[in-house]
């Protein structure tokens, strides 16, 4: 099975480093998709969730600021401001990224109808990961 090699570095260190099938990334011009083979690209990333589908099929999530991504045929590399790993072993950790996600996501933009999306899915998501 091909995989890609993700890499999500905030300037206080690594997030997230593993081989995982896809990605999805919000993008400065909307919502992409990595699967292993893509080509190359460099572009800016906007405030929203990156999407990890994991080996095993499950999907995590990391919420981020903003960045860039660095995408070729076998790795993604991002780089962000800030990011909080939605991910958690029970539901005071899932309450507690969540609210971290928000707080760092209401900082970064005041758009509120992107905001209302993103903590939407950021919920629905998360309920369905315990």
């Amino acid at each position: 099975m091909e995989t890609l090699k993700l890499d999500i570095v905030t300037p206080e260190g690594k997030i997230f480093s593993n081989n995982v099938k896809s990605v999805t990334l919000p993008g400065s011009e909307g919502e992409f998709g990595v699967l292993p083979g893509h080509v190359g690209i460099v572009t800016t990333l906007r405030a929203g969730v990156v999407e990890v589908q994991r080996l095993d099929d499950k999907k995590e999530m990391v919420a981020i600021n903003w960045g860039y991504v660095r995408v070729d045929e076998r790795s993604v590399d991002v780089l962000v401001d800030g990011a909080v790993d939605i991910n958690g072993g029970n539901e005071s950790e899932m309450a507690k990224a969540i609210s971290d996600a928000k707080k760092l996501l209401e900082e970064s933009t005041d758009n509120q109808l992107a905001l209302s999306m993103v903590f939407s899915h950021i919920e629905n998501n998360a309920k369905s990961a315990l």
